[in-house]
C-alpha cells in the first residue's frame, strides 16, 4: 500500500490534470460556524477548468445548502452543484412510506421528509428507523444505548442519513447520526446508508456530471477533497479517485497520528494539504 502522499501548496499545482472534483463542505468549505473563504475561492478558479461538486453528508435535501451558506457568510457561486447524504437516502426512505418510522434526529432535519408522506411513531409501533444524527449536539452515543438495544430486539432496520460519526463545529467535536449507525450494526442491526463513503452519493455525482458535460471522466480524472479519513478519505479510495486530504485535526493534531490512523486501516490519499487553497 502506498502510505505516503504529496504536500500541495495550492489546488492550482493539479488543477490541469483533472476533468472534475467532489468537494467536501463541513471541515473544508466552512466549519459550521464560519467560512473559508481562501477554499470558495480555490474552487472558483478551478471552475475555469472543470466542473466541482460539492458532496456533502449532511442529511437533508441538497437544495437548502445555499441557504445555510448564507447564514455563515459563504461567499459566492464557487461550485456547479450539490449532492447530500440526504439525496442519497431519499429512494430509500420513499420505497419504505408511509412507514411508519420512528425517527431519531434533531427537527432542523426534517426537510429530509418533506413530500415523503412518511408516519412517524413510537419504537414498538415502527417498522424501521430513520436517524438522521443525534436529537441534542451535547448528547453522546452512550446516551442511546438502551434505545438501539430496544431496536435491535425487533429488528429493525435503520436508514443513516449522515454516516459521519463526528465533526467540528467550531473547536468542539459533537458526535453524528454515523456513530449511532456504527454501534447499531456492531449490535447486529441493519444499517442502510446513501452518503459517503458509500456509493449512492457518488452516483448521484456522476449522473449530474453526465447530465452537464455528456459524459463521465474516468476516475483518475476525478479528484475528491475532504477532511475525513473514514469518509472522504475512504469513498474516493472505493472509487477509485485520487483525494487532496485537508488535514485540519480532526484525526489527530500531528501528521504522524495521521499517517499512523492511515497506515491502520489500510487508507491512502494522494496529496495532502492543511487547509485548501489555490
Amino acid at each position: 500500500m502506498m502510505n505516503s502522499f504529496q504536500p500541495l501548496s495550492g489546488l492550482g499545482q493539479i488543477a490541469d490534470q483533472y476533468e472534475a472534483v467532489f468537494c467536501d463542505i463541513w471541515g473544508v468549505i466552512h466549519n459550521g460556524l464560519e467560512a473559508n473563504y481562501e477554499a470558495c475561492e480555490a474552487l472558483e478558479r478551478f471552475r475555469e477548468y472543470a466542473p466541482v461538486v460539492m458532496i456533502t453528508n449532511i442529511p437533508t435535501p441538497s437544495i437548502g445548502v445555499p441557504d445555510s451558506f448564507r447564514r455563515i457568510g459563504v461567499p459566492g457561486e464557487f461550485y456547479d452543484a450539490i449532492v447530500t447524504s440526504g439525496d442519497a437516502v431519499i429512494d430509500s426512505l420513499a420505497r419504505r412510506a408511509p412507514g411508519p418510522a420512528f425517527k431519531i434526529g434533531p427537527e432542523r432535519d426534517d426537510t429530509l421528509y418533506a413530500g415523503l408522506e412518511l408516519n412517524f411513531t413510537d419504537l414498538d409501533s415502527a417498522t424501521f428507523i430513520s436517524c438522521t444524527g443525534m436529537y441534542d449536539d451535547d448528547e453522546h452515543p452512550d446516551d442511546y444505548a438502551n434505545l438501539l438495544g430496544e431496536a435491535r430486539a425487533r429488528n429493525l432496520p435503520m436508514i443513516c442519513a449522515n454516516p459521519d460519526m463526528k465533526v467540528k463545529l467550531g473547536e468542539k467535536i459533537i458526535w453524528c447520526g454515523g456513530k449511532l449507525a456504527q454501534n447499531y450494526e456492531e449490535m447486529g442491526g441493519e444499517v442502510i446508508y446513501g452518503g459517503k463513503p458509500h456509493a449512492p452519493i457518488y452516483r448521484l455525482c456522476r449522473a449530474w456530471l453526465n447530465e452537464v458535460m455528456g459524459h463521465v471522466p474516468p476516475p483518475a480524472k476525478i479528484l475528491c477533497i475532504g477532511d475525513n479519513i473514514f469518509t472522504d478519505l475512504v469513498g474516493a479510495q472505493r472509487e477509485g479517485m485520487d483525494c487532496l486530504f485537508i488535514q485540519d485535526g480532526l484525526h489527530g493534531a500531528t501528521e504522524q497520528k495521521f499517517k499512523s490512523l492511515m497506515t491502520e486501516h489500510g487508507i491512502m490519499a494522494r496529496y495532502i494539504a492543511p487547509k485548501l487553497s489555490w
